[in-house]
């Protein structure tokens, strides 16, 4: 039986996909699918300084999943379809996921503007049928994926920015930070590429699983904001969820590197 969960905390790691990028940006020329990976890296780099590749060209290779439940308490976290990791099977777990559990709010950092694309064109790329996630029989502010429908999706830094008025720099890393929680540590976005490459995929995962923590001690701290629950309250709930992440410390590699990075909110208000 699915247990009541009212909201999936969930981050997404992707890679290029090297046939593609060779088909589509190198058609004329003989170069490996690596290669032409490399080499649309190093333009972007010239032309950007970043070698981020567009979402559009890229497949995801890790999707993350914290459960949580009407009362903020964390409940799980899974790697979808670990150990093999294959794109289309987590691809199909989200989605189906969130319909198994009744649509509960998806809670993103900057999901917006990338992890749910990347999610609804793999789904697209995939044949995977999403007709709770679309709704275009609904009025279009009713739809899941209108932008300000919070019901369904809560990217959190829409929230801080006031949907895009302003630019939130730092990220995740900073907003995580700024509750003394690790935040970046030896692994950060652009080096999951390389990782992929090198078959370190089991890496990619945990720091997906950090990324996970990481937002959903910041969403907790954006309920304070809102008002939904007390600051005493989130002390509480936090200080639960390092006893539940303590408890899998020894079976889960993820879970001890966050425990070792660790830290308390520096309180303004205890003198």
């Amino acid at each position: 039986m699915v247990g009541e969960i009212r909201y999936l905390v969930f981050d997404v790691e992707s890679v290029a996909d090297p046939n593609l990028v060779a088909r589509l940006r190198y058609p004329n020329e003989r170069l490996s699918p690596e290669e032409a990976v490399e080499r649309y890296r190093q333009e972007l780099i010239e032309k950007y300084e970043t070698d981020f590749i567009p979402y559009t060209y890229q497949i995801p290779v890790s999707i993350v999943v914290a459960k949580v439940n009407s009362q903020l308490r964390l409940v799980d976290l899974v790697a979808l379809d670990e150990p093999l990791f294959r794109p289309h099977i987590m691809t199909e777990r989200f989605w189906r996921g969130w319909e198994a559990y009744k649509h509960p709010t998806l809670v993103t950092f900057n999901g917006r503007a990338f992890d749910i694309p990347l999610l609804e064109l793999a789904a697209f790329r995939y044949g995977i049928s999403i007709p709770g996630w679309f709704q275009v029989n609904s009025k279009s502010f009713e739809q899941p994926r209108n932008r300000y429908n919070t019901q369904y999706h809560l990217d959190l830094c829409e929230l801080l920015t006031n949907y895009g008025m302003t630019r939130f720099t730092g990220g995740l890393n900073l907003a995580a930070n700024l509750l003394g929680k690790p935040g970046k540590m030896d692994i950060a976005g652009y080096m999951v590429q390389d990782l992929y490459r090198e078959g370190r995929l089991a890496e990619i995962n945990d720091y997906c699983r950090c990324d996970v923590l990481d937002t959903y001690f910041i969403f907790l701290r954006t309920r304070v904001l809102v008002g939904q629950i007390s600051l005493e309250e989130e002390h509480r709930i936090v200080a639960e969820a390092k006893q539940w992440l303590e408890q899998r410390a020894a079976t889960d590699r993820a879970c001890r590197i966050y425990l070792d990075h660790w830290g308390d909110w520096p309180n303004p208000w205890v003198e």
